[in-house]
Parts: structure tokens; sequence; C-alpha cells
């Protein structure tokens, strides 16, 4: 299967998701939207999630069809346990079944300590972490039911935790974003420690500064990515197709040995460089 982008040369991509069904929650922009498109480039199904612009989830879903695959957009708010319920139903009626959860969906909600109210907490734990636990939960149930079917997979599920680099770095002003991606850090290995032994893999994959919508004004001048670069060893800011990238390695069974591991995409951010010269 081919892939080519208009400033690079064409790539061989290996279909190593061929006949895997995967679910991508928030995939109708930034890390979500790249990610969709990866699983559908290495062969897989997709359901492109969003909770709002389905203008742009059908346009994600038109690129994905482009390889071969089938794929459809479904709204839903990861929040709200009945739309997950709905959501994860639809798809095992569409497709039979689901291979891979891609719990993406997140948001920020930003504010100093003593002005933020519990309506921004709330949102974003509710979006960042309690929609990750809804996801896994529904899809882990499919995947008990199914068990492991060799011809497709030596597992019988694969669920990745979309988390952060601040499942691990404090960030002031950010008390909810951090709280929520530790959170998902202790989600993502309680259930890779209790499923594994019924073939499930879960993991996670944490990235760094990304060019995505979210975090726009980090990025978009050069004194901007100046600055940011500051905190990136590697002196350069990612892209959603790195993480893109990690995912679907995570989702093969090229990766089938690895379990309740967290797979940092950050350009070295997180080896503290402020102590690069000594602190």
């Amino acid at each position: 299967m081919e892939a080519s982008g208009s400033d690079g040369p064409t790539l061989l991509v290996p279909p190593i998701l061929k006949g895997q069904k995967a679910l991508v929650t928030g995939a109708n922009s930034g890390i979500g939207k790249a990610t969709a498109i990866g699983l559908g480039r290495a062969g897989a199904d997709v359901v492109v999630n969003y909770v709002a612009g389905q203008d742009a989830a059908e346009e994600v879903v038109r690129e994905i069809e482009g390889f071969g695959v089938r794929a459809y957009a479904h709204e839903a708010d990861v929040s709200q346990e009945d739309q997950v319920v709905d959501m994860v139903a639809r798809m095992v009626e569409e497709f039979g079944t689901i291979d891979v959860m891609v719990a993406n969906a997140g948001l920020q909600r930003d504010a100093a300590f003593t002005d933020m109210t519990m309506d921004q907490w709330r949102k974003v734990l509710d979006v960042n972490l309690t929609g990750q636990f809804l996801c896994a939960r529904e899809a882990t149930k499919e995947f008990l039911r199914r068990g492991v079917v060799p011809e497709v997979s030596r597992s019988a599920g694969k669920i990745i935790c979309m988390s952060s680099v601040h499942q691990v770095i404090p960030w002031a002003g950010h008390v909810n974003y951090a709280s929520s991606k530790g959170g998902v850090q202790m989600l993502m290995e309680t259930l890779a420690q209790e499923l594994a032994p019924q073939r499930i893999r879960v993991n996670a994959v944490a990235p760094g500064a990304i060019r995505t919508p979210i975090n726009r004004s980090a990025w978009d001048t050069p004194e901007a990515e100046a600055d940011l670069l500051r905190l990136i060893p590697y002196r350069r800011v990612g892209d959603p197709e790195d993480i893109a990238n990690a995912v679907t390695l995570l989702a093969s069974d090229l990766l089938d040995y690895v379990v309740g591991t967290t797979i940092f995409v950050d350009g070295g951010m997180t080896l503290f460089p402020g102590f690069a010269t000594g602190g």
C-alpha cells in the first residue's frame, strides 16, 4: 500500500493492520485525524469519532476510504456513557467487531489554580479521563466476547490511551489537564495489569509538543517556536504523524509483547533539558 505527500517521496506502507477494525475518538482534527488516517493507511477499517465538526470528520473518512478500506464518521461525546455504549454497539453492528480502541479525545480549559472553576475542572476530567474509561470499558466487553482470532491478531484487542508528557511533568496553570493525564497513566497501567491475562494489550502514547490546533499559540510564530524549542532537546516541534506512527505500531502485532507501557513521543522533552548544563 502506497502513500505519498506533496513534499516528500512516495513511501511503501505495509498493511500491518489488514483486517482489523479500529475506532479513534476525537478523530476529525489534530492527532486524532492523523492517527485515524494512519490506521487506515496500514489496512484497518476505521470509525472516525467526533463531537463537533461533521464536515471535517467526513473529509477524514474520505481520505481513509482512499486506501481501499472502510470508514464512517460517528458523532458522540465520550464523556457521556450512553453515547459511548451506542458508538461501540454501532461499530460492532457495522464492522462485525472492534480490534483497536484509540482513546484520543481530549481538551484543555486552562486557568490559574485559584481561578479555576468547578466547570473547568469537571469538563477536563470528564472528557480526558472518564471518556477514556468508558471507551476502554466498552471495547473490552467486545474483546472478551470475541476472544483471539489468530488470523487477524495475536491479541484479543488493543487499547491505546492518549496521554501526554504532563502525566509526569507538572504544568502550572493547567492543573486539571495535568491531573487528567496523570490519571490516564494509572488507568492504563491498571487496565493493562487486569486485562493482560485475557490477551488484551493496553498501552499509552504520550505526546510532547505537537503542531495541533489545541496549542497553536505555542508554535505558530517564529518567536513562540524558538521559545518552545528550548524545552525540546531534539530541536523540532512534533507533527501529528509522529504520534500516528507510534499508535499504528502499538496497534500491530509488531509490538505484541508491549503491555502496560507509555511510549513518549516528545523529542526528549521528558529528559528535563534545563539540566543539560547542570541545572
